[in-house]
């Protein structure tokens, strides 16, 4: 094979990865979208820990940024979150010998409604919820920022992965 036919296959298959890159992330996120934005959420839970619904906002916020291509918007954008936090609880998980609780998950829910300006076949309306267990001695106060931190990048995952992926 002549080094010309070699050097044309290589920046070939370069200049169609490049391309294919604009589509297709390695995360498997496939969009054509420019813009997205999210609106508030408001903490509509039985259960009100003030502060989450900022927290959750920004961690989707920082989430679809730092994933995607996707330039944040505050208004006008081709794709919208919005919805609102549902669910705050606290459960026993598992019981001691003694009838006491050994463990406890705390469990947040947030039901989100996409719209997709260009396409209305990709709009949703679904709950994304998750959890964190912890110790039963252990107090909620002094886990919360571990517990939030890793509840909220699995929300935030798997909402970005049910708006912008095609599997």
């Amino acid at each position: 094979m002549s080094s010309i036919l070699k050097k044309t296959i290589v920046i070939t298959c370069i200049i169609l990865t490049t391309v294919s890159c604009k589509y297709y992330g390695f995360t498997g996120i496939t969009t054509t979208a420019k813009s997205f934005q999210v609106n508030f959420f408001p903490n509509n839970a039985p259960i009100v820990d003030p502060g989450l619904d900022n927290r959750f906002r920004n961690a989707l916020q920082d989430y679809i940024v730092n994933t995607t291509n996707l330039e944040l918007f505050t208004k006008n954008a081709e794709l919208i979150y919005e919805g609102e936090i549902t669910q705050y609880s606290i459960s026993p998980m598992s019981a001691t010998a003694s009838q006491t609780a050994a463990q406890n998950r705390l469990t947040i829910g947030v039901k989100v409604r996409f719209t997709d300006t260009r396409d209305s076949e990709k709009d949703f309306e679904r709950t994304f919820s998750f959890y964190y267990d912890y110790p039963a001695a252990t107090q909620l106060n002094s886990i919360k920022e571990t517990a939030y931190d890793e509840i909220l990048e699995r929300i935030t995952q798997d909402i970005t992965n049910a708006s912008l992926s095609n599997w």
